[in-house]
């Protein structure tokens, strides 16, 4: 129990010393303390309440590996104290032969000043990881998501819901880069059960997937649009940009339009209103 006492202190100090705005939360109302609420870092993580008191207070005895990795990018952890968080926890820290999840400082400082942009930032097996708060206002708040929820392959292969909207031949360029980069991770991160997993379950799910898979179809991320779909701000075309952070298996994804469009209008629009719905005048409820 000595190492889930040791553990739950270090959440709670590092909780404590993480400022709302520096992870994108909202700093209204009374605080006693500058840093994160129990239950932001839950929405944050993507996980209970519940199941951060109980970590802080030592009751939470074998968190996993995917509760650590959501625990260190929500409390913005270097690669010591991401490493410190597993060793407290009874995990051995994330392999080189495993995917990880850490995000450069360098990539954390792109996403917080490119605030006139959707970004989202992805790990090498296509789970989402990180993004601003345009891409909510755009996308929807994926901070409810968990598990393969977040995992765009996943999400895509499987038909759930989405505001975007592909022509046939977007689709077949996008399902073959993104068959092309898990088959690419997979060889890469051949221990990553987690990915194995992944693999093994769209395969089971989705003949298209299989098809791709088999047939060793190749592609590459290029720059295309996408249609999105807001329910405020209604339809329109963005385009879309899959980018590498260097020195890791990141991708960064940028939704742009070109200044003056109707589309950047829109966008703009996003941006003053955030998440709030819109009344039926048009004006943030």
């Amino acid at each position: 129990m000595s190492g889930s006492r040791e553990l739950g202190r270090a959440l709670r100090g590092w909780r404590d010393r993480t400022l709302p705005a520096a992870v994108g939360v909202p700093a209204g109302g009374v605080r006693r303390a500058a840093g994160l609420r129990r239950e932001e870092l839950a929405q944050l993580a993507g996980l209970s309440v519940d199941y951060i008191i109980r970590l802080e207070q030592g009751r939470a005895t074998c968190p996993s590996t995917q509760v650590l990795s959501a625990l260190a990018r929500a409390l913005r952890l270097s690669a010591a104290e991401s490493e410190h968080l597993y060793l407290l926890a009874g995990q051995p820290p994330p392999s080189p032969r495993q995917v990880s999840a850490h995000i450069p400082p360098g990539v954390r400082r792109l996403l917080d000043q490119l605030d006139g942009a959707p970004l989202s930032v992805y790990d090498a097996a296509w789970n989402l990881i990180l993004w601003n708060s345009l891409w909510t206002a755009l996308l929807g708040d994926p901070s409810a998501l968990h598990g393969r929820e977040r995992n765009v392959a996943w999400r895509h292969f499987t038909g759930l819901p989405s505001r975007v909207s592909h022509t046939p031949g977007q689709q077949a360029r996008f399902e073959a880069a993104v068959v092309t980069d898990l088959r690419a991770a997979t060889a890469r991160y051949p221990a990553d059960a987690g990915l194995r997993s992944l693999v093994k379950d769209i395969r089971a799910v989705s003949t298209d997937f299989v098809r791709l898979w088999d047939t060793g179809a190749v592609g590459v991320h290029e720059t295309h649009t996408k249609t999105v779909h807001h329910p405020e701000a209604g339809t329109f075309t963005l385009d879309c940009d899959v980018l590498t952070a260097p020195g890791s298996d990141l991708r960064i994804v940028a939704y742009t339009a070109a200044p003056g469009s109707d589309a950047a209008d829109r966008l703009g629009l996003l941006h003053v209103i955030g998440t709030q719905a819109m009344a039926e005048d048009g004006t943030p409820e």
